[in-house]
This record gives structure tokens, sequence and C-alpha cells, in this order.
């Protein structure tokens, strides 16, 4: 049985949650995000103690897999609407730049063009200056997948370290063919 899933979920005073034929929508100050659960599991809201629970309907095999893994959806739910989640992204690299124009993170990193990735519509991308990137959004799975996908235009190489890195994200860098010598 999972650890995770026996945990209720505290839900803050300023989000309303309501459920309804296996959905469940939260919704809160920065937005509103819902979730169609599977039937080998149940959830209930109780709105006097504001606690979202999560029950296991059998002890099937699958049924003990998405116990936790719906628990922790509804639980990143419910910050996203309250808090939001924040990636940070750092370019390292001499000419390496980072730049939004309307809809669009600019790149600049090396290659001969430069490289145009259109933004989500309900996320917001910033550029405090040309070498840090700041994604916002309600939707951890989203922040983290558009994320990725600005690290994998240009991954940090191992030999000087150059491309664009998660913030505080460590480089082991390799040290170089002939340096044994």
């Amino acid at each position: 049985m999972s650890r995770i899933g026996k945990k209720p979920i505290a839900v803050p005073d300023d989000v309303t949650v309501s459920i309804q034929n296996r959905t469940i929508e939260v919704q809160g100050k920065l937005g509103k995000l819902h979730y169609q659960w599977r039937p080998e599991v149940s959830v209930s809201f109780d709105p006097n103690k504001r606690l979202i629970t999560v029950e296991q309907v059998s002890e099937t095999r699958r049924a003990r897999a998405m116990y936790g893994l719906t628990r922790a959806l509804i639980q990143n739910m419910v910050i996203g609407v309250s808090q939001g989640y924040e990636r940070r992204l750092e370019i390292q690299g001499i000419g390496y730049i980072a730049a939004v124009i309307k809809n669009e993170l600019h790149l600049r990193v090396g290659f001969a063009n430069e490289v145009r990735l259109p933004i989500p519509p309900d996320l917001t991308v910033t550029c405090p200056d040309q070498q840090h990137i700041v994604i916002r959004g309600i939707d951890k799975q989203k922040v983290g997948e558009f994320a990725a996908e600005v690290r994998a235009v240009r991954p940090p190489e191992p030999y000087q370290g150059k491309g664009i890195r998660y913030d505080r994200e460590v480089v082991r860098l390799k040290e170089r063919k002939g340096a044994g010598k």
C-alpha cells in the first residue's frame, strides 16, 4: 500500500474543490485545473476539514499503482492553483542568448540559425536577462515539459559546460584527452 496515497491533501481556504463523475476540479487565485481519475481509486472531499482523501477500490496491482499517483497529481493541482510552479534555466556560453518576442522564445545557442520555440498559451516565459529563462504556470507537468524542451535544444556539453541547463544544475566536466600526460 502506498504511503503517499494514505496522506490526506490539505486544501487552502482560497481554493475551491468540486467532484463530479470521477472528475475533480480545483480552482484558485491563479486558475482552474481538472483531472479525471481512474476507476481503480476513489476520491472524496470533506468541506468541513478541507481535506481531500484518495482510497483504493480494489487490491489489484493497477489499483496500487494508481493510488499514490492520483494523490500526487491532485496535490500538484492544489499547489499549482494556489502558488504556481516555476522553473529557471540558465544559458552558458559566449554569444549564447535568449529573448521572448511575442509568443515565441528565441534562442541563439551556437547554431547557424536562431531557434524559435512557440510558448504554450497557459505558460508565461520571461527572460530577466539574456542568460536566464523563467517559466511559470499552474500545471507542474506542462512547466517541466516545456523546460525540458528548451534544455533539449542545446544540453550542456561535458567538456566546457556550454549549453542550456537548469538553475543550480551541476554539470560534471570531463578532462580533455591529453590532460593526464
